[in-house]
């Protein structure tokens, strides 16, 4: 699924790297530097071997202090502390390949990248690899431990990879409580240095990804991982110390059978990519497409079958039906088909309940999945099911055969709460089975994502997020979190954050209920919602009857669940955010703000050429006390006009661009 690809040598003094024990690695612009060298301790024999660090620096500017790097083996000394230099090489790719779902179609894979062999100074001589990758807009560098007679299994204890940063940045934190979590919290801002010492007391908070952060006067910033097959998940832990230190260092997730195991398998091993992606703006990072691009390509020949698409789905809104009343039963889930069908929709999703405690092979009879699939092919749509992980994970072998012979079209498995060696593993085991059976995949309860579906396609969508099913228990989702999301969650893309509350209300109407929920934000907020948030498979979470007779349904009806290309126009993490999306000719734009109103002034020049008719559904005059009112307008827009959006608090402006034909 590449073209284009090309791969040259770059002219380097290999000699004079290997000699000084310092490499550099420069991004295609020149803007973005990392180096590697090997310190030692004075007094220090020339040539001789040394702590393995790196550095990083963006247009001049320090961003990333000299931070360890090494790996911890059990029963071994720490492999990258008394290192030296041997080879270096450098290459260039520019190449351009597809995805069938995300932020672009075509992505333009262009890095600058530097491979460093490294072996120990005296004992066992054991080899270490470093490879890095230069983008534009990121820089990645991996461990790779080579097959050596030195080294007859791998069993890692501790990674250590330092991420010192240049000055005290202000960090957008995920906080988690372990490593079973499902990354479903809040993003909170505060400074690096307020984690390190606690009052004068010493402590560490464990932090999900991606971690974003504003690094004043130097860039923006977000640490995050690609291709974890073979390995596992990536945390981050603060370097708890004195009051001053700003600094993160890695923490993989454990065996969850051996704790004090991280990964153990045979030789070559190579960790996921550690990823830092830079920009002079936020938007910049969210407009990345590094972490699909660290990952390999396709390991799907035909892709026809799988589809990016929207879907009604009944658990939401407590799977109510025609007559208001909540009914988990064949004709209630074809109710949700038939609304999918009027709607233009690709798919409905039948949640938790349908099969017999136990066995995901057969149903419980509640709800007949066979049937529920028969009766929405006749309606052009078709159908995807709710599977626990436990079950899925101990049945998949008979089951996926199953589900293809129904007609099943994706998955939704849920609960997964682990990311260690065996749980990325997974990942990967169900997505090939999975493909062989023709079926996509949503992971819910999950790890945050990763780049995957670059080489499994058939991924279509994780959750990992704090979404809004939590309006049907309290306050956690409102406007603030959700303008926080576009710009840390949502670095990883595939963010199935259940957008669709048509019950909206003020903070101060608001009331948690598990039937026919209410939601914090204007109608137009959660419209824009549709344009902001990358979701492939794409929820259309409330109940069919609060869409009838509802003019701003028809921006939901429109929306595409997938992108040829996405550009951020400006945004605050927590503040607000506008993104504007093309699929085709045709392009969606979607802004928010948090409770703060605001006016921003929005130019269009990312429009192609020639006039558009624009539909625009913005906050109505009274929206800030009946936040379901919307204003809906067309007009005739180009690439120079400047549109004016008025946001209501916790308002929001959603707009359809269509192509004029001379």
């Amino acid at each position: 699924m590449c073209s284009a690809t090309l791969v040259l040598p770059l002219v380097v003094n290999v000699a004079a790297l290997a000699q000084s024990g310092v490499a550099v690695l420069n991004s295609p612009d020149g803007r973005l530097a990392i180096t590697f060298r090997t310190v030692t301790a004075p007094p220090a024999s020339p040539g001789g071997g040394g702590q393995l660090v790196y550095d990083v620096s963006f247009q001049g500017k320090p961003l990333i202090e000299p931070s360890a790097l090494h790996l911890d083996l059990k029963d071994q000394a720490p492999l990258g502390q008394n290192v030296r230099v041997v080879n270096t090489t450098t290459s260039k790719t520019d190449e351009v390949y597809h995805l069938i779902a995300g932020r672009a179609s075509t992505v333009r894979n262009h890095f600058n990248a530097l491979r460093i062999d490294l072996e120990e100074d005296g004992g066992p001589a054991r080899k270490l690899t470093m490879e890095a990758r230069a983008f534009d807009d990121a820089l990645a560098f991996r461990y790779v431990v080579p097959e050596q007679p030195s080294l007859h299994e791998f069993r890692l204890v501790k990674e250590t990879t330092e991420f010192r940063i240049g000055k005290d940045p202000f960090i957008y934190a995920l906080f988690l409580p372990n490593y079973r979590s499902m990354y479903e919290s809040e993003f909170i801002k505060l400074s690096a240095s307020s984690l390190a010492n606690q009052g004068g007391i010493a402590s560490s908070q464990l932090l999900g990804l991606p971690l974003l952060m504003e690094v004043p006067g130097v860039a923006w910033m977000a640490i995050d991982e690609a291709d974890v097959h073979g390995t596992a998940g990536m945390y981050l832990m603060n370097l708890s110390g004195g009051w001053s230190s700003h600094g993160f260092e890695s923490r993989l997730a454990p065996h969850v059978d051996d704790p004090n195991i991280l990964v153990a398998g045979g030789l070559p091993y190579h960790s996921a990519w550690r990823v830092l992606m830079v920009g002079t703006e936020p938007g910049r990072l969210i407009e990345s497409n590094a972490l699909t691009s660290l990952n390999p390509e396709s390991q799907i020949k035909d892709t026809s079958w799988i589809h990016p698409g929207k879907a009604s789905w009944d658990w939401w809104s407590g799977s109510l039906g025609p007559d208001g009343k909540g009914a988990y039963t064949t004709d209630n889930m074809k109710y949700y088909v038939d609304f999918a069908a009027e709607s233009g929709f690709e798919y409905m999703l039948i949640d938790a309940g349908w099969s017999a405690r136990g066995d995901i092979t057969k149903m419980n009879g509640r709800v007949d999945v066979p049937e529920v699939v028969r009766y929405a092919a006749t309606k052009k749509v078709k159908v995807w099911i709710w599977l626990g992980y436990t079950d899925a994970s101990k049945q998949m072998q008979d089951a996926f055969p199953i589900y293809e012979k129904w007609g099943v079209a994706g998955l939704k498995i849920d609960f997964i709460e682990r990311d260690d060696q065996e749980g990325m593993d997974w990942y990967y085991r169900v997505a090939e089975l999975a493909a062989k059976h023709h079926l996509m995949l949503d992971f819910h309860g999950s790890t945050k994502p990763t780049g995957m579906q670059r080489t499994w396609p058939n991924v279509l969508g994780y959750e990992g997020v704090l979404g809004m099913e939590q309006s049907r228990a309290g306050s956690r989702d409102n406007p603030d979190h959700h303008v926080m999301l576009p710009f840390t969650r949502m670095l990883g893309g595939l963010m199935d954050y259940t957008p669709g509350g048509f019950d909206n209300v003020t903070k101060a109407d608001f009331e948690a209920r598990s039937q026919a929920p209410m939601v914090m934000g204007t109608r137009a907020h959660h419209l824009a919602m549709y344009a902001v948030y990358e979701a492939p498979i794409q929820m259309v979470a409330d109940h069919p009857s609060a869409y009838k007779d509802q003019p701003s349904f028809e921006f939901i009806k429109n929306a595409p669940s997938t992108w040829d290309e996405t550009k951020v126009l400006n945004g605050l993490p927590g503040q607000y955010v506008t993104i504007a999306r093309r699929h085709g000719e045709e392009w969606f734009l979607g802004s928010m703000t948090n409770w703060d109103p605001r006016t921003l002034d929005l130019p269009l020049g990312f429009l192609g050429a020639g006039r558009y008719r624009a539909e625009i559904y913005a906050d109505a005059e009274d929206a800030d006390r009946l936040p379901k009112n919307v204003s809906i307008v067309k007009r005739t827009v180009d690439r120079t006009t400047h549109l004016k959006a008025q946001l209501a608090a916790g308002g929001g402006y959603a707009v359809r661009f269509v192509p004029i034909k001379p």
